[in-house]
């Protein structure tokens, strides 16, 4: 019997995993984590049930994140994650094999695309194709990107911060930095660490983040508790930090991002920067939920920046998209084999 080909776009991601199916648009979102039994090698959980065991495992159990700063570090592990969670999309089926687009940083070396395309094939892919992650972004903000104007978009991700300046459908000058919301949940835990002896987690940092996290100075300070380990006496300890403290523990990671984003401007063609001046910056991934980001790249820029709708989805959205119309999926993907 003739196999018949599914198209499966994979917005693999260091924090989570979105999955689109042609014809059906987004239709699954899971934190990049999976839990494995260490003896057996057997895969215990996959996405939210994994997550809820970071941290909280015995000695014979492992809950892992399989990439780091958007590169696969584990490809077991990897492989086990888009296996799990393709087959919850479409039936295992020695029949239905299907074709994948898959995400990638701009800054991924050919080893790592080599290694993205084989865990994909591994999870039983019939074809693989590669997008960068900045113009799947830019396409799922709504960006106009065929038109012969410039258009800025910039993914705050969680292992990487992906910026782009795009025209005529292609990306006209691009830059990638491995600084995102993960990088910012650490900082906070080093902070802590330095300036109170008590250590969290990363998963109390990320809470503190959200809640009090911001990225210019805040109007009203805000305070939060959290519980830790004391480091000199090991015994639990709670502390109180402020607005300040995390806006102070997170600066030179956004300053970063901020360079990284003037680095890219100042690349860019006059005719396309004046397009960029007036139709604004936008921000899209999980970063740019963090409070007054907009705000704080506007004053430092002098443009105008704007949040995307859904803007952690937007990714997901752009290949889904891509998935619909077949000429954007063309001039979208990097592997240079057609696709048909």
């Amino acid at each position: 019997m003739k196999s018949v080909a599914k198209e499966i776009g994979i917005d693999l991601g260091t924090s989570y995993t979105r999955i689109s199916v042609r014809g059906r648009g987004l239709v699954l979102s899971e934190p990049t984590v999976v839990a494995i039994n260490k003896v057996t090698g057997e895969i215990l959980a996959v996405g939210n049930q994994a997550k809820e065991m970071l941290g909280r495992t015995p000695d014979n159990i492992v809950a892992v994140k399989p990439l780091k700063d958007g590169i696969i570090a584990d490809f077991d592990a990897t492989r086990m994650l888009i296996q799990n969670l393709v087959y919850r999309v479409i039936p295992r089926s020695l029949f239905y094999k299907p074709k994948i687009v898959v995400t990638i940083p701009s800054a991924i070396t050919d080893v790592e695309e080599r290694a993205v395309e084989g865990v994909a094939y591994s999870s039983g892919a019939k074809a693989v194709y590669l997008m960068e992650e900045v113009m799947a972004a830019a396409i799922g903000a709504g960006l106009q990107i065929e038109r012969p104007e410039g258009s800025m978009i910039v993914d705050i991700g969680g292992g990487t911060s992906e910026i782009a300046v795009l025209s005529l459908g292609g990306i006209v000058t691009e830059n990638s930095v491995k600084v995102a919301g993960d990088k910012l949940d650490k900082d906070i835990v080093e902070y802590v660490r330095t300036n109170f002896n008590v250590l969290i987690g990363e998963t109390e940092a990320e809470e503190i983040k959200k809640q009090i996290g911001t990225a210019s100075s805040a109007m009203t300070e805000e305070k939060i508790s959290v519980k830790g380990r004391n480091l000199s006496t090991g015994l639990p300890e709670t502390v109180v930090l402020t607005t300040l403290d995390v806006n102070n523990a997170m600066k030179n990671s956004l300053d970063i991002i901020l360079k990284t984003i003037k680095a890219t401007l100042e690349n860019t063609p006059p005719e396309l920067s004046s397009d960029i001046m007036s139709r604004g910056i936008v921000l899209c991934g999980g970063g740019s939920l963090l409070k007054n980001i907009d705000r704080f790249i506007s004053e430092q820029t002098g443009i105008p920046v704007f949040i995307s709708e859904s803007p952690t989805e937007c990714v997901a959205r752009g290949v889904s998209a891509a998935l619909e119309n077949i000429e954007v999926l063309k001039k979208s993907v990097k592997t240079k084999k057609g696709i048909v």
